[in-house]
């Protein structure tokens, strides 16, 4: 048998061991090839996804960037126009993403503040104008009474006709002016700047009337059942009204077209409805003038439009200061009409009409006698109404005498003694029978007469003391 040498054992012991450390070796060497396969994956996916996340946020940045551009190169912008224009729409974000995420309550945190800041300064400097206006009103208007005085003492001193119709035109314009003033002033918050006696709601139309230019296409009905009266405090406020609002009706009907004012009693107050035949107002414009006429809201002189439109919201103002109403829908002649309510506690009361008669100016009732008037003078303190024609009307049978006074329900205007009733044909004949033609001569004294009464009237109001605008709110 042949011995195997021991080198050779020893080469083969060596030989196996090398393998075997070989295989061990490759082993963990693909191992290794294996994990650093799995992380250079897991490092690819991530290098990805940091690119996608990269790619996402450059475009959130240039979307956030155009937003930012947007809102202050149109939103910002429009919003300032929305403020004085409310029909104007402030657009809203480019890119609905935004909505309802932390950049768009950002951005609206951002008009807010701007609208917040816009409001407060256009409030102060509002009031910083009316203040100067109401400052420069009541000089201009304290101005045009003295020249309106100026003008009646040389209608005093005056007799020729031509005069004294020049000086009439002359004391007409001066009361157009003296309206505008008025009603500025008002808007800006100044007291009407007169103080009238109780006044007959009649009475007061009338002198409204006589404000206005196209005063002869006003027609006048009465159907007041009583000599209703209003309180001093609020005879020019309400007098005021119902000139804008007459104003408002000869201004947007034709020249030849009438204007209608009807006085009606309720049961707790009067109403003055103007009924005119003109062009009529759309839905929008009704809405924005019962919001100017409700006197709810605090008004800027920049919502008047340019010009400013001062008839509406200087009425508004002294419904919301004196407690009377306005109202404004289409007329069913196809215009504006427009009811003017004065609620009978506290603004008016019933005259005695034998202490105090009623201006033959002013229209007879047409559903009750009245007592003679012819003797009665126009009111002191207003300007010269023009003539009004009252409307003919059937005549009314005689009604019983009352002994006392009937006692009023809760809310009812208080009754007066009702005396002898005299229908307006009887009167009419009686003015016409007892009226005989007059000379120039004699008309001119008369005129004067009536020119002088009315100017001691005036001085006797101007002497007593002036009420506060705190007094009369």
């Amino acid at each position: 048998m042949t011995s195997i040498p021991e080198a050779l054992l020893w080469c083969l012991s060596t030989g196996t061991a090398a393998a075997v450390v070989l295989a061990a070796l490759s082993i963990r060497a693909g191992r290794q090839r294996a994990d650093l396969r799995k992380r250079l994956s897991a490092a690819e996916e991530q290098n990805s996804a940091t690119l996608h996340s990269n790619t996402e946020l450059t475009a959130r940045l240039r979307a956030t960037e155009a937003e930012i551009r947007h809102l202050a190169g149109t939103r910002l912008p429009d919003l300032t126009l929305a403020l004085a224009h409310p029909h104007v729409p402030v657009p809203g974000l480019l890119d609905a993403r935004f909505t309802a995420s932390a950049t768009d309550q950002a951005l609206n945190a951002v008009l807010e503040q701007v609208s917040d800041a816009i409001t407060k300064e256009r409030a102060r400097v509002d009031a910083a104008a009316q203040s100067t206006l109401r400052g420069a009103t009541t000089t201009i208007q304290a101005l045009l009474y003295q020249l309106q005085s100026a003008l009646q003492e040389m209608q005093h001193r005056y007799d020729d006709p031509n005069v004294a119709q020049d000086l009439l035109n002359a004391d007409f314009l001066n009361e157009q002016a003296l309206r505008r003033i008025q009603a500025t002033g008002v808007v800006c918050g100044a007291w009407p700047g007169l103080t009238r006696e109780d006044s007959y709601l009649a009475e007061l139309v009338v002198g409204a009337t006589s404000r206005l230019r196209g005063y002869e296409r006003v027609n006048i009905s009465n159907q007041l059942r009583d000599p209703v009266a209003v309180v001093a405090r609020a005879v020019e406020p309400i007098a005021i009204t119902v000139t804008e609002l007459l104003a408002n009706a000869l201004h947007h009907s034709h020249r030849e077209l009438p204007v209608t004012i009807t006085l009606q009693q309720g049961n707790r107050g009067a109403s003055v409805i103007v009924d005119d035949y003109g062009v009529g107002m759309h839905d929008d414009e009704i809405k924005a003038a019962m919001e100017l006429l409700s006197g709810d809201e605090n008004l800027l002189l920049t919502q008047l439009g340019d010009p400013p439109r001062s008839g509406f919201a200087a009425a508004g103002q002294l419904v919301r200061q004196y407690g009377f109403g306005v109202h404004v829908e289409p007329s069913p002649y196809g215009g504006v009409r427009a009811v003017v309510y004065i609620p009978g506690d506290p603004l008016l009361t019933v005259l005695d009409e034998s202490a105090q008669p009623m201006s033959v100016m002013a229209p007879l009732p047409h559903r009750s006698a009245v007592p003679d008037r012819s003797s009665s003078v126009l009111p002191t303190g207003s300007a010269t109404p023009p003539p009004q024609a009252a409307a003919p009307a059937a005549q009314p049978a005689p009604a019983p005498s009352y002994e006392a006074p009937a006692q009023p329900a809760e809310g009812e205007l208080p009754r007066r003694r009702r005396r002898k009733p005299v229908s307006e044909l009887d009167e009419s004949a009686a003015r016409t029978e007892s009226a005989p033609e007059r000379s120039p001569e004699e008309t001119g004294t008369r005129w004067a007469a009536l020119q002088r009464g009315t100017e001691s009237g005036r001085a006797a109001a101007q002497s007593e003391p002036p009420r506060s605008p705190e007094g009369n709110a």
